[in-house]
């Protein structure tokens, strides 16, 4: 098993003389984007005066997720998972239930859908003191016998935008370049990133603090 770790993220601004909209999702490049799964937005913050925070921990678990109106609300259920372990969606009475993970393909995860009928499965990760798990990657129309296989790296994207909300799937290339990336599991516990605005481009940038 991989030892699990926890990234403290911590972003401020100076006076970057105008509101700006932060929005964090993990859609680093992976065959299948936005063909097989979709990346979930996870945070989206107003910079003014104030900044934002972020926890994540290298936790990964299945879910099935309830979805209204293009946002991820809710998961009917879910279950910790660990990189080349494999677990099974099953259905009864409408209940939904995955199976203990066992050893799977190395290096990926695995859900396979013993339902019966089409389904949505989500690929996320644990936060502390919650009961679900944090959307990251979304598939929708898994067929019964068919399985699910993830290859999460936590490289987490940050746009400037106002177009999102949390939770939201994100079904299309984000027309805005990232302005800052960071494979999660090669920084420090604690880190902090200023946002900054060059006043004659508009241009902004993330530096670390």
């Amino acid at each position: 098993m991989s030892h699990l770790f926890t990234r403290n993220l911590t972003f401020q601004s100076n006076d970057l003389g105008k509101e700006a909209t932060i929005m964090l999702t993990f859609d680093a490049d992976m065959e299948g984007l936005y063909e097989d799964f979709f990346p979930v937005v996870w945070k989206v913050s107003k910079f003014g005066k104030d900044g934002a925070h972020a926890t994540y921990t290298s936790q990964l678990a299945f879910s099935k997720p309830q979805v209204v109106d293009g946002n991820i609300i809710d998961a009917e259920t879910c279950v910790k998972i660990n990189d080349s372990e494999k677990t099974t969606l099953t259905e009864a009475n409408d209940i939904y239930h995955f199976s203990p993970p066992h050893a799977g393909v190395s290096g990926v995860l695995q859900a396979v859908n013993s339902t019966g009928s089409i389904q949505d499965i989500a690929v996320g990760f644990m936060s502390p003191g919650d009961l679900m798990p944090k959307p990251a990657l979304y598939f929708n129309g898994v067929g019964d016998g068919s399985h699910v296989t993830a290859r999460f790296t936590p490289v987490l994207r940050a746009y400037i935008t106002s177009d999102y909300q949390e939770t939201a799937i994100i079904r299309g290339a984000i027309d805005t370049p990232a302005i800052w990336s960071q494979d999660l599991a090669g920084l420090a516990e604690s880190t902090t990133w200023t946002l900054k605005r060059d006043a004659a481009t508009g241009h902004y940038t993330m530096v670390q603090s």
